[in-house]
C-alpha cells in the first residue's frame, strides 16, 4: 500500500528521467551524426575546425534542455527539496507535462544535426558561406526551443492546481 501512496512522485519522476533521457539520447546521437562530419571536413582543411565546431554543438542543446527540464520537474515535486508528496494526478500531469521536451527534444536533435551535417557540407565547399549554414540547423533548433516552453509552462502550471 505504501507504493499506492508515492505513485504521484514515481509517475513525476519517471517524466523528468525522460525529458533528460530521451532528449540527451537525441542529442547524442546529432552530435556524434556531425562530429563525423565535421572530422571529415577538418582532416582536408584544418582551418574549418572552429566553423563545423559550432556546427556539431548545435544539436547538443536539446540534451540540455531535458536536462533542464528534469531538474525543474525534480524542484517541483519537491525531491531537490526533501519532502516529496504529491497526489497520483499531478504525478501524470508532470509526466505529460515532460514529454513535449523529450519527444521534440529526441526527433528535433537528430533532425539538427542531418542539417548541420549539410551545412557542414556548404562550408566544405564555400567556406565564406558559413553565416548563412548556421541559419539552417538554426531554424530546427526554433521547435526545440518551444518545446522546452510550452513543458516549463506546464510544470509551472501544475503545482498551483488544487488537485
Amino acid at each position: 500500500m505504501e507504493i499506492l501512496s508515492n505513485m504521484g512522485v514515481v509517475i513525476a519522476l519517471l517524466g523528468a528521467v525522460l525529458a533528460a533521457l530521451v532528449a540527451g539520447i537525441g542529442s547524442a546521437i546529432g552530435v556524434g551524426m556531425t562530429g563525423e562530419a565535421a572530422a571529415g571536413l577538418v582532416s582536408e582543411d584544418p582551418a574549418q575546425f572552429s566553423k563545423v565546431l559550432v556546427l556539431q554543438l548545435l544539436p547538443g542543446t536539446q540534451g540540455i534542455y531535458g536536462l533542464l527540464i528534469g531538474f525543474i520537474t525534480l524542484t517541483q515535486i519537491g525531491i531537490m527539496g526533501g519532502s516529496a508528496d504529491i497526489s497520483l494526478v499531478k504525478g501524470v500531469l508532470y509526466f505529460v507535462a515532460c514529454l513535449p521536451m523529450a519527444l521534440v527534444g529526441y526527433k528535433s536533435a537528430i533532425r539538427q544535426a542531418r542539417a548541420s551535417v549539410a551545412s557542414i557540407g556548404l562550408v566544405a565547399k564555400r567556406p565564406d558561406q558559413f553565416g548563412k549554414a548556421m541559419i539552417f540547423p538554426a531554424m530546427v533548433e526554433t521547435y526545440a526551443i518551444l518545446a522546452l516552453l510550452i513543458s516549463i509552462l506546464a510544470i509551472f502550471g501544475i503545482n498551483s492546481l488544487a488537485i
